[in-house]
C-alpha cells in the first residue's frame, strides 16, 4: 500500500443521530485501496455504528458514504456483499448445527448465479457451480486453517476457530473490502499473534481491511493508518505511532488527569 492507493470507501460528514443521542457526529474517513485502516475509541465512541451505516444496517442521518465511487448509503446488505463489502461482527453470528464448511457456502451465495428452479430440478449448469462453490469453500478454509475441520458443527469449534470461521465465511463472498469487528476479542495472546500474521495475509490477495478493535498491540502491530472515535466524534487520524502520542487519545482512554 502507498501513499498514492486510490481511496476504496469514503464517509463524508456523516451523522447518525438516535433520538436525540449523537452516535456519529459528522465524521470524516477515507480508507485507501489495499491498506490495513482500523478505527479505534472507547466504549461507546460509535464504532460499531459506523460500521452498521457502512454495511446496511442502519442509514445517516445526513452526509454520504461512497464504496468504489459509488453512493451506498441507504443499500440493503445483500446488496453491499455483491458490490464486494463483507463484515465480521463484534459477538460470532455463525450458524451453529451447521457444519464448518456449510457456513463457507452460506457467505459464497452472493457469488452463485443459477436460477432457483435450475437448483430444484439440479441441471448440469447448477450442479457445476456448486461444485465450483464447494471447492472455493474448502480453500477458503485452507486458507484460515480450518480445511481439517470442514465435517465439524460450528458451536463445536474454540472460540478462536470460530473467530476464524467466521472470516472464512466473509472471505468467501470475494469482498474487495473487508470490514472485522474485534476480532481479536476473547482471543489469547497466541491466537492474537496468528490473527495479525492471517489479516496481513488478507491484506496480500488485494483485500482492503477495516478494523474495530480495543487490543492496542494488536491495532499498532498490524495497522498502516489508524481513526479514533470519541463520543461520536473523529479526535485523531494518522499513522499508528503518531496517534499513539496524541494527547486527546491519551485523555479519551485514560482520562483527563494522564
Amino acid at each position: 500500500m502507498t501513499a498514492e492507493a486510490a481511496t476504496i470507501l469514503e464517509l463524508k460528514q456523516v451523522r447518525k443521530e438516535f433520538g436525540g443521542l449523537v452516535a456519529v457526529d459528522d465524521v470524516d474517513v477515507a480508507v485507501r485501496e489495499g491498506e490495513i485502516f482500523s478505527l479505534i475509541g472507547p466504549n461507546g465512541a460509535g464504532k460499531t455504528t459506523v460500521f452498521n451505516l457502512i454495511t446496511g444496517l442502519d442509514v445517516p442521518t445526513s452526509g454520504t458514504i461512497t464504496f468504489a465511487g459509488r453512493a451506498i448509503a441507504g443499500l440493503k446488505p445483500h446488496v453491499l456483499a455483491q458490490l464486494g463489502i463483507a463484515r465480521t461482527f463484534q459477538n460470532i453470528r455463525l450458524f451453529g448445527n451447521m457444519s464448518v464448511l456449510g457456513n463457507v457456502l452460506v457467505g459464497r451465495h452472493s457469488r452463485l448465479h443459477a436460477a432457483y428452479w435450475k437448483a430444484v430440478v439440479r441441471t448440469p449448469d447448477e450442479r457445476a457451480e456448486e461444485k465450483d462453490a464447494r471447492e472455493k469453500a474448502r480453500e477458503y478454509l485452507e486458507f484460515v486453517g480450518l480445511r481439517r475441520r470442514h465435517g465439524d458443527l460450528a458451536n463445536n469449534l474454540p472460540y478462536g476457530l470460530q473467530r476464524r470461521l467466521e472470516i472464512a465465511r466473509a472471505l468467501a463472498s470475494e469482498p474487495r473490502l473487508l470490514l472485522l469487528d474485534e476480532p481479536a476479542a476473547g482471543t489469547n495472546p497466541q491466537e492474537k499473534a496468528a490473527l495479525g500474521d492471517l489479516i496481513r495475509s488478507i491484506r496480500d490477495r488485494g483485500v482492503t481491511l477495516f478494523l474495530i478493535e480495543h487490543d492496542m498491540k494488536v491495532v499498532m502491530g498490524i495497522s498502516d493508518r489508524v481513526t479514533v472515535l470519541d463520543h461520536g466524534e473523529k479526535i485523531a487520524e494518522g499513522v499508528p505511532e503518531d496517534v499513539r502520542k496524541d494527547r486527546r487519545v491519551i485523555e479519551a482512554y485514560l482520562g483527563t488527569g494522564a
